[in-house]
């Protein structure tokens, strides 16, 4: 039997968690069923519908409000994909309903929003994931493997991932969601920032200590209907992550940085390092390197393959199922396929909290001008920067 799945925000990311379920209807007939589709915006959500019923021949139900959809329809899974601070309110409902949901990242728009995720997926003995692709592509597996199973860099001592540029002000650009601290619940730290958190914690495990100071530099204005009003995101940022295992890591992002321009992502181990070769969030990427001590190199598409032929086919199926091997379309695969084998998901919301709880620990570092210890911000026990957000939200 399909596992029957709607999709709860049908803007942005969702369209590719649309065409990632449509990929797995062509891919393993009787997988899955897209039956309803929902979002504030009708619009939106009949557009999805129609794509639906191009390639599959049957349109789902469309709804513009999530009760209205539970109270009729007899889902498996919800798929949420809505703005960050509506991702605990829908999920809570799809759980205490009995439905199993996958969540964008970051999970929740702060801490305590994700608390409430995890608190109702275990009362009702449901499925709770994060929608986390980047871990899940070749290069990133490639990445663990070398790192932390191949032992090819050594002890990993260090890493740098950092981006400097300029971006001049634009007052006249179009307000969005994400700009607003109370829906997006942060800037860059936590909204791409999100992905490069999950694979740190991926690659090193769970920080000690953080260290983070976070600003805007630049006046940043943006036009909503008409009227020039305040962007909330951060410019700037410096933060130093101790992590339990050892290793430090440098993260810092700055786009008020006039007159020159870097980015440079690199790894150190006592062996060796790996040099990534694109931004600051969504690597290790497929034009990375490993350069050894004595100066010898290893091009990324060759440790893919070396890591691709140890698996063996087992290990193949297991993390790139169907020869799957888009991060979206892995995400969206697992969720399905936990649901139908009562299964954990490989990302449960608990590390989805793991990662988003970096992010935080950052923000809440600055708030409070000193180190933070990272097991209390994933306690909720420091929340001095999500407090008027949490307050907004009655969390």
């Amino acid at each position: 039997m399909a596992i029957k799945v709607a999709i709860i925000g049908c803007g942005g990311m969702a369209g590719g968690h649309l065409n990632s379920y449509l990929r797995i209807w062509e891919t393993v007939p009787g997988k899955v069923e897209l039956t309803a589709m929902c979002d504030p915006v009708k619009e939106r959500a009949e557009n999805f519908a129609n794509k639906v019923k191009d390639v599959t021949g049957k349109k789902p139900v469309v709804y513009d409000d999530t009760d209205k959809m539970l109270s009729k329809e007899n889902l498996d899974g919800a798929d949420i994909c809505s703005p960050h601070a509506y991702h605990h309110i829908n999920a809570v409902k799809c759980l205490d309903v009995g439905v199993n949901v996958i969540v964008e990242k970051p999970i929740g728009v702060t801490v305590k929003a994700t608390h409430a995720i995890i608190e109702a997926a275990k009362r009702n003995g449901k499925i709770a994931a994060t929608a986390e692709n980047i871990r899940r592509m070749p290069s990133r597996r490639t990445s663990y493997w070398l790192m932390n199973e191949k032992k090819m860099l050594g002890d990993m001592r260090m890493f740098f991932a950092q981006h400097a540029s300029y971006r001049a002000p634009n007052p006249s650009a179009n307000w969005h969601w994400r700009l607003d601290l109370m829906l997006g619940g942060g800037g860059m730290v936590m909204d791409s920032g999100a992905h490069y958190c999950d694979t740190i914690h991926y690659l090193f495990g769970d920080p000690d200590t953080i260290y983070g100071r976070v600003s805007q530099l630049e006046d940043q204005k943006v036009t909503k209907n008409g009227e020039i009003v305040k962007d909330d995101q951060e410019d700037t940022w410096a933060s130093t992550i101790n992590f339990k295992q050892g290793t430090v890591g440098l993260w810092t992002c700055t786009w008020a940085a006039p007159g020159h321009s870097f980015n440079q992502v690199v790894y150190y181990g006592s062996e060796g390092c790996l040099l990534d070769s694109g931004d600051i969030f969504h690597g290790p990427f497929d034009g990375a390197k490993v350069i050894m001590k004595d100066g010898t190199e290893y091009p990324m598409p060759q440790l893919i393959e070396e890591f691709m032929n140890s698996l063996g086919e087992a290990g193949k199926n297991k993390l790139f199922p169907h020869g799957f091997t888009d991060g979206v379309l892995l995400e969206c695969y697992d969720f399905v396929d936990a649901i139908e084998n009562n299964r954990p998901p490989e990302v449960t919301a608990e590390m989805g909290l793991r990662a988003k709880s970096i992010c935080e620990s950052i923000y809440e570092s600055s708030a409070c001008g000193q180190a933070v210890k990272y097991e209390e911000v994933v306690a909720g026990k420091i929340n001095k920067y999500q407090k008027p957000i949490d307050d907004c939200w009655e969390l």
